[in-house]
């Protein structure tokens, strides 16, 4: 039988109603209603004829409950083989052609990667009895890795997935600890062993060395083809623990993700651990103290669908009029109001490695960016907001992300599902400086001050110590580019830790980066000097004293606040003449001359000149006195020195974040 997914527009009305006179089935729905629904086997000459299938969830009490996530490296097939399960299992039609079907955002179509976790639950036929798996697809990319984190917590193990090809990557390595650190069971999959190019055993043998897996225990699949995935949801059943709770305890359910419906505010994902939730009841959030009337509870199949109850060890999500990220904070505990309880362990949170200064494009559109970037966050808890204001931009934000890809789809998203147009300015990493003086540190409430926005570096003459942050780096290559690598590693003011080989073939290294030095274009250099065969990985390693400079950039001698830089004293003068290159490309031509320099104090260390449009005075002179032609040059050079003096010079918004490639 094939099921679907009904859900009417909510501005309508009416009620659906259809009878067939042939087989007496029926299909209905209700605004704000959503229904799985069956389509008898003897009407297949009508798509209409379907009846209702409703899930009762107390025919999954916790024993027959297995909740567990998807985690691997980018493109090693997560999303395609939650496609795979989701058919094996019924929860979408094998008539249709799947692809990323959990991968949702109109941004993670059109690159082909997986940005948000997505939840969706399956129900499994295994041995006589019916299983409800919850499956959490996570994202690969190092700058979403706060996504796996926060889904590992709803879990009690994971698939492990590997490419035959590719074999073990850094993102690997880092999923493979962070669930390992959480106790999970792991269940480890070599994915596309249909490839021509595959090799199980070199990878098998590379997944040995690294993670101590037994070569029996290691499943061969093709997620694409089908192949050996009912093995894998086996595994699921016999391997993963079922979730341990109790269901007469008063209710504890953990809040590990949310997401804002347009018509009714924030929908949270929730995982139970004790007791029940159920429309209309009262849940108190344990971190604000605020009480809610559940409007709503369900499980995704794979989109929403309804349930009367959810019990302890079930994952779903629920809505509870919950407008705000301050109210439905990631982390938070549920709990009945009249039966408080201890707060769960939460996730530590997120650590924002870059930041950047975000402005509507006109002042009148800051309430409707404001309201948009409201909305964002309560999808995306792990960027960091601090309030911010330009005097050339006017009033914006400063916003701490985990990476550059995880800005651009930031503000990506911004633009596709808010139509907000933002100017983004040059993106830059926290520092850390420590300064003396009693006037001065009364002045800055204190004797130590993490600088997010470089324009707000105290002078230097109050600082005595600069620090800035530190990585600490997977790498992971054939053994070919060793001293590419090396040269790579050095040239970035790295620090090499480790060198081992993880099979015949391909070596690891460990090594500790300045973060700037790695932030925006190293991984491109990497894959580079590499063909493309190496793998990056980094994770936070703490600051580092260092000698730091502030570059400031003039444009006519103004200073421009959203182009300073603070850079290494070993690298300012070629970070300054970078800056004022890109600066260069990237302004247009004016009527006026554009003179772009790079300052440290008052020293002027690179200028480029921008040479102004020629408009040909001349052209309306066919003879007459040289005196005249004379006179036109010479107002013509008096208007270009006024507009010089009194002209404002437009940056394109591509030019804040170009400045920075090398």
């Amino acid at each position: 039988m094939d099921r679907l997914f009904v859900r009417l527009c909510p501005l309508c009305a009416t009620i659906l109603k259809r009878v067939s006179s042939e087989s007496g089935s029926r299909i209905y729905g209700k605004r704000w209603n959503a229904f799985i629904v069956v389509r008898p086997a003897s009407s297949s000459a009508d798509p209409l004829q379907w009846k209702t299938k409703k899930i009762d969830m107390t025919d999954f009490p916790l024993e027959r409950v297995r909740n567990f996530s998807i985690i691997a490296h980018v493109d090693h097939g997560k999303s395609t083989l939650a496609d795979r399960l989701l058919e094996l299992t019924g929860t979408i039609s094998t008539a249709m052609k799947n692809e990323q079907v959990l991968d949702k955002l109109q941004v993670e179509r059109e690159r082909g990667i997986t940005v948000k976790a997505q939840t969706a639950s399956l129900i499994y036929d295994y041995n006589g009895t019916t299983y409800l798996l919850n499956l959490i697809d996570t994202p690969g990319h190092v700058d979403f890795h706060y996504e796996v984190s926060r889904s590992l917590a709803a879990c009690q193990g994971v698939i492990l997935l590997v490419d035959a090809n590719q074999g073990v990557q850094a993102q690997t390595v880092a999923n493979f600890y962070l669930a390992f650190e959480a106790e999970l069971t792991i269940i480890p999959v070599m994915n596309k062993i249909d490839l021509k190019v595959a090799r199980p055993d070199v990878v098998t043998k590379q997944m040995e060395n690294l993670f101590d897996f037994h070569r029996d225990e290691i499943l061969r699949i093709s997620a694409k083809k089908g192949l050996g995935v009912e093995e894998v949801l086996k595994a699921v059943v016999e391997k993963i623990p079922p979730p341990k709770g109790d269901v007469n305890a008063p209710l504890k359910a953990l809040i590990f993700d949310s997401c804002y419906e347009k018509y009714r505010g924030a929908m949270c994902s929730i995982a139970m651990r004790d007791g029940s939730i159920k429309k209309g009841q009262k849940v108190m959030c344990v971190h604000s103290k605020k009480t809610y009337e559940i409007q709503e509870v369900g499980i995704m199949y794979p989109n929403e669908v309804p349930t009367e109850v959810l019990l302890a060890g079930h994952v779903g999500y629920l809505y509870a009029n919950l407008k705000s990220t301050d109210e439905a904070q990631i982390g938070d505990t549920l709990c009945n109001p009249k039966h408080p309880v201890e707060p769960l362990p939460g996730f530590k949170p997120a650590k924002a490695m870059v930041f950047a200064g975000i402005f509507p494009m006109d002042q009148s559109e800051f309430p409707g960016l404001k309201s948009a970037l409201d909305k964002l966050l309560l999808n995306d808890s792990s960027v960091d907001v601090n309030v911010d204001s330009s005097a050339a931009l006017g009033q914006g934000w400063r916003l701490g992300f985990l990476g550059l890809l995880h800005m651009d789809v930031f503000c990506q998203r911004l633009e596709q599902e808010y139509d907000a147009s933002v100017i983004i300015t040059t993106p830059n990493v926290p520092y850390k400086v420590k300064i003396s003086g009693a006037k001065n540190i009364k002045q800055y409430h204190g004797d130590e001050l993490t600088i997010l926005n470089p324009c707000l570096l105290p002078e230097a003459n109050m600082v005595v110590q600069y620090q800035e942050p530190m990585v600490l780096a997977t790498i992971i290559s054939p053994d070919d580019y060793v001293g590419e690598i090396i040269s790579l590693i050095m040239d970035r003011r790295g620090e090499q830790k480790e060198q081992l080989y993880i099979d015949d073939k391909r070596i690891m290294f460990k090594a500790v980066f300045p973060l700037n030095e790695i932030i925006v274009d190293f991984f491109d250099h990497l894959k580079s000097v590499t063909s493309g065969y190496a793998s990056f990985d980094y994770e936070d390693n703490g600051y580092r004293e260092a000698n730091l400079i502030k570059i400031s950039i003039l444009l006519n001698g103004r200073e421009v606040d959203e182009l300073t830089q603070i850079a290494h004293a070993s690298r300012a003068r070629t970070v300054a003449k970078r800056m004022v290159n890109k600066l260069k490309e990237a302004i247009p031509p004016q009527l006026f001359e554009i003179v772009i320099q790079a300052k440290i104090g008052a020293k002027v260390i690179a200028r480029e000149n921008i040479k102004a449009t020629r408009k040909d005075v001349l052209a309306k002179c066919y003879g007459g006195d040289i005196t005249r032609k004379m006179k036109l040059l010479r107002r013509q050079a008096e208007g270009k020195k006024k507009m010089r003096r009194i002209g404002n010079i437009d940056i394109p918004k591509e030019a804040f974040i170009n400045v920075l490639k090398r």
